[in-house]
């Protein structure tokens, strides 16, 4: 298994300073958050993803995915998920997170599937490029929902470019057991986002193994050669204790959750 971790838990903090703590604590990639507000934008110049890029592969980190917040389920166009597809690509990266959102649509699971075929076909997704994963969020944040909507899209080579993100606490949340969600998701899985929450009513972040989410179960499910990656949603609760200093632990709580020995 390959441990990543995501820069929501790192607001602010510089790539450079994130790329090094990655490298310090064991993790071997990231999931860059694409905001306006972060480091990484899709108006980033050319120099400037060159940059990034080269300060990741200098500390060995490989960008495993860009988190942008595209929702391909919303009545309004998503004007910015080429953008974003360009900026995956341009960054190395080998996925790009969307989000369902749809709340607002009668018809959200149509919209989704029109939109994730046709940004199957953009240029930068596909063989050697970027694929399109459908976070567990939102108006669907189940397994069964994700899976009702990438089941529709048609052609191949569509579906191999476009897949699922699970984060289990929204299947959790959602009222499935890991077993259910892994049976929906796992045609389609490119890499599985774990976190701790104390309950369903209380979901800031704790340190992995200190809240309520099956993480063993949900482990014990993954291929031995997959991703998982630690999403810590600092940036959401500003109380929650930093990152930084429960990373290590983190990921070796995970490890011993895969060999069978945490305590």
């Amino acid at each position: 298994m390959k441990f990543a971790l995501s820069t929501l838990g790192l607001p602010g903090m510089p790539l450079p300073e994130v790329a090094h703590l990655a490298a310090r604590t064991g993790y071997t990639g990231v999931e860059l958050r694409a905001h306006p507000e972060s480091h990484i934008h899709p108006h980033l110049t050319p120099t400037q993803r060159k940059a990034v890029t080269a300060e990741f592969k200098k500390a060995r980190i490989e960008i495993l995915s860009i988190a942008g917040y595209a929702r391909v389920a919303d009545r309004a166009d998503n004007t910015d998920l080429p953008q974003l597809i360009d900026l995956a690509r341009d960054l190395g990266a080998s996925y790009l997170r969307v989000f369902p959102g749809g709340a607002d649509n009668p018809h959200a699971d149509d919209t989704a599937v029109h939109r994730l075929a046709q940004a199957a076909q953009q240029p930068g997704v596909g063989t050697g490029g970027v694929r399109i994963l459908l976070e567990t969020h939102d108006s669907h944040r189940t397994g069964e929902a994700i899976a009702r909507v990438l089941n529709r899209i048609e052609g191949k080579e569509n579906k191999q470019n476009t897949g699922a993100l699970w984060d289990v606490m929204h299947t959790w949340l959602g009222g499935e057991t890991p077993a259910e969600s892994y049976r929906h998701l796992a045609p389609h899985l490119g890499y599985t986002q774990v976190k701790d929450i104390a309950s369903a009513s209380d979901t800031t972040p704790l340190p992995l193994g200190k809240g309520a989410l099956p993480l063993s179960e949900c482990l014990a499910l993954l291929p031995s050669d997959g991703w998982v990656c630690w999403e810590y949603e600092k940036r959401w609760y500003p109380e929650a204790a930093p990152l930084p200093e429960l990373l290590q632990a983190g990921r070796e709580y995970l490890t011993q959750l895969l060999a069978g020995t945490a305590k």
